[in-house]
């Protein structure tokens, strides 16, 4: 793996946590049902902190940027979510809910809020429509929201990349998600989340099968293997223009980025096991 791939990786493994807490930790949930959002599960909240960026947009766009997610549990959200609260309001509500959950932080944060915006700024974010929808909002003043905001952006300019990669390698939504379980990145019942039947998850595994990429009981073989990893080494390099222009401070930064971690893992919120694919690796990066 070269050194460009490697900090590219890493730099992931220390942001997304940060990013993360805003869907699951309980100050979210709260701030999402002063808005009259529903909260015996995630998913109201989920799908309207981060899908207001793009406006109060319809579901077949939401579908798209989305992706993994079954059509059906998306209309289930969008576009009602924009009936519950503008996109305006629950942007302005994620950000309270990120003030209360970081801004009693231990770290040199302005430095390291400087390096994460220089970051976030250097991403090109052509036809990657969350990034871009991220890099409109306005900077926020306090360092600890400007860490937030930049981690936020890097994030979906990852996954934006990411879904690029799949479908260079002719891997829809669901197939996406066989691929991934198949090769250990977490078990199948972590992926029913994403709202696909037993019937559109058998279908897709055998689609699968019948390319080669797993085998008959659902592991991936050495093809299916050579597969995700290229969708990987893609994600990586289509998310490395940030760090490239960041260079040497890259170190520096995730040096300063230890005690945010800390605390977005400390709270005992994350879950160890996601479809994110990085498991324990939030408490070791």
């Amino acid at each position: 793996m070269s050194q460009e791939i490697a900090t590219a990786r890493q730099m992931w493994w220390l942001l997304e946590p940060i990013h993360a807490v805003l869907y699951y930790a309980p100050v979210a949930f709260d701030h999402a049902q002063r808005l009259g959002y529903r909260v015996e599960t995630r998913w109201p909240s989920y799908f309207a902190w981060r899908a207001a960026p793009l406006g109060a947009v319809d579901a077949d766009t939401v579908t798209t940027a989305f992706y993994s997610f079954d059509p059906h549990m998306v209309a289930e959200h969008i576009p009602a979510a924009w009936n519950t609260a503008t996109p305006q309001q629950i942007l302005t509500a994620r950000l309270s809910a990120i003030d209360h959950f970081y801004r009693d932080t231990p770290a040199q944060l302005p430095q390291a809020a400087a390096l994460a915006r220089r970051a976030a700024e250097a991403a090109d974010v052509h036809d990657r429509p969350l990034a871009a929808a991220n890099t409109a909002q306005p900077w926020p003043d306090e360092p600890h929201l400007v860490l937030w905001q930049a981690a936020t952006i890097l994030r979906e300019h990852r996954g934006d990349g990411h879904l690029t990669a799949l479908r260079d390698h002719d891997l829809d939504p669901v197939e996406s998600l066989v691929s991934f379980a198949s090769v250990g990145a977490a078990p199948p019942e972590v992926f029913t989340s994403r709202g696909w039947s037993q019937q559109q998850w058998d279908a897709a595994r055998e689609r699968l099968r019948t390319r080669g990429l797993i085998d008959e009981s659902g592991q991936a073989t050495d093809t299916g293997h050579q597969v995700r990893a290229a969708v990987e080494h893609r994600t990586d390099e289509l998310a490395a223009t940030p760090w490239r222009a960041l260079g040497a401070d890259t170190a520096t930064l995730a040096a300063l980025l230890r005690p945010v971690l800390d605390k977005a893992v400390g709270a005992g919120v994350l879950p160890t096991r996601s479809t994110l694919g990085i498991g324990m690796r939030f408490t070791r990066p």
